[in-house]
């Protein structure tokens, strides 16, 4: 490895003409590039997603004026920016093909801002009547939103905070409204907020955190938001690993000294509510679909995708099994997650243009048995307070109102609160792997005799605690995985007719 390094080229603007003739590179130059997007979250996902698009374009001579500015709102953005400095922003993308890898640097970001608590540098940056879009990638658990009730938590300490100091916010979306407020004084107009979150209809909740916010300190400055800014809705897919010790040497085989690469799959899907209120770059001119109904798209990823995910992990870490392809080389997982699917989701799924959900289904597990994609099922398991309410009990509600089975859907939660008792199956710790992890665990740990308690997590599950279908069922299954095993209650779930 160390001899590896020695012939790598740093990753630099000045050294692309170094970089191996195999590694595709920018065709443009920074220099005729100018700010149109400020992004907030620079994590893998961005730049393997959005930032790729907007590089895509730029290679064919387009969209020089909507370059990104970076930008982070927690201290610990603070190493990233340096890292992407170093290298000039510019991002090694590794595609992990199982036919064979390939890389590509991208260019389209120009920028990171400092970090800062009061969030002053991002507040000044967009303002700049330049910036027509900021965009985010906060997470899932990133919106302040109340999982009973879907609305917003007002009672958040740093929302208190953003709502009595406005002009000094702790967060995101406290800094866009600062900004609004400097661009509706100065009379360069509005903004769209672009959120690109595994949200589901994430430009209406981000539209509803930044309105209710703002009225908490300003009601005028809330209504001129709402009436001139736009939230598009948008579905955002690629399965971008974390950066470890393993992709940083995997850059090196390129001949590239990246302290920041990005791998992929060799799949992405983008669909836009082409709503912006202050223009945006062709994406469709790259692949991006541009659409009106982004529900329905978003509804089957969300569904099928994101909730397959959190089928498929939980128990795969509890059996020790370290990443989602091996999860899915493990035929009790494997069949758990084409049961459930079949059973139980994908009836309640609409067709989209051109995709049926069980062709949908056939896509997502060949994109998660990727051999080469090393996405472990403990990243994928990380906030299930979040995703379980976001991802898979929407459809376990929607079919006790509808009668249908959800037996898998209960078996499911019932994995999830024997991994969050916080030990696996062969003793082994599970560190901490949500925000809520202590609670969790406690509740975990007592639902264990008393399965209820767990259900009574109204923040969780709201009403589906008083539905004798789930909870019955998800009784049941927790005991029988305490008794006999999590492969033993999988098996016994796919045996049923």
């Amino acid at each position: 490895m160390d001899d590896m390094k020695t012939h790598s080229t740093p990753l630099t603007r000045a050294n692309l003409g170094a970089i191996r003739a195999d590694v595709s590179r920018p065709k443009y130059d920074a220099a005729d590039l100018s700010a149109g997007i400020v992004h907030i979250g620079l994590g893998n996902f961005h730049r393997g997603h959005q930032a790729w698009y907007l590089h895509r374009l730029m290679q064919q001579g387009e969209a020089y004026d909507w370059a990104i500015v970076g930008a982070g709102v927690r201290a610990a953005d603070g190493a990233q920016r340096d890292r992407l400095l170093a290298q000039d922003c510019l991002t090694t993308l590794i595609e992990l093909d199982p036919k064979g890898k390939s890389a590509e640097i991208t260019g389209s970001m120009i920028d990171f801002l400092p970090v800062a608590a009061d969030n002053a540098p991002l507040i000044t940056a967009m303002a700049d009547p330049a910036i027509k879009i900021v965009s985010l990638t906060v997470t899932e658990g990133g919106y302040f939103i109340d999982p009973a009730t879907g609305g917003f938590d007002a009672t958040h300490p740093d929302i208190q905070h953003d709502a009595a100091n406005p002009a000094t916010p702790r967060t995101a979306f406290g800094a866009m409204i600062a900004a609004l407020k400097l661009r509706r004084d100065a009379g360069t107009g509005p903004f769209t907020g672009l959120s690109c979150d595994n949200v589901q209809g994430n430009g209406t909740v981000l539209r509803q955190t930044i309105i209710t916010l703002a009225n908490m300190s300003d009601p005028d400055l809330a209504a001129w938001i709402d009436e001139h800014c736009t939230f598009p809705n948008s579905m955002v897919d690629c399965i971008v690993p974390a950066t470890g010790p393993a992709e940083l040497a995997l850059v090196q085989t390129f001949g590239i000294d990246d302290q920041a690469p990005v791998t992929h799959e060799n799949f992405r899907q983008w669909v836009i509510e082409d709503n912006f209120c202050a223009g945006r770059p062709e994406w469709e001119n790259v692949g991006a679909t541009l659409t009106d109904d982004v529900h329905s798209f978003e509804l089957m990823k969300l569904r099928i995708l994101n909730a397959g995910h959190q089928i498929i992990a939980a128990p795969a870490d509890l059996i020790g099994i370290e990443t989602i392809a091996g999860a899915m080389a493990h035929t009790g997982i494997a069949d758990l997650l084409d049961a459930i699917m079949r059973r139980e989701v994908t009836p309640l799924v609409a067709d989209v243009p051109g995709t049926k959900p069980l062709d949908y289904l056939a896509l997502v597990c060949s994109r998660f048995s990727n051999p080469e994609i090393h996405d472990t099922t403990r990243r994928v398991a990380f906030d299930g307070s979040s995703r379980q309410p976001g991802f898979v009990l929407p459809t376990a509600r929607e079919a006790v109102e509808a009668g249908t089975p959800v037996s898998g859907l209960a078996l499911t939660s019932a994995i999830w609160a024997r991994y969050c008792a916080g030990t696996r199956e062969n003793g082994s710790t599970i560190d901490a792997n949500d925000p809520q992890w202590a609670i969790l665990v406690e509740t975990a740990k007592a639902a264990q005799h008393a399965p209820s308690l767990w259900l009574e997590q109204r923040n969780i599950y709201g009403d589906l605690a008083d539905s004798p279908a789930f909870a019955d069922a998800f009784a049941r299954w927790l005991s029988e995985i305490y008794a006999s095993g999590v492969e033993a209650a999988i098996s016994q779930y796919i045996a049923q007719a």
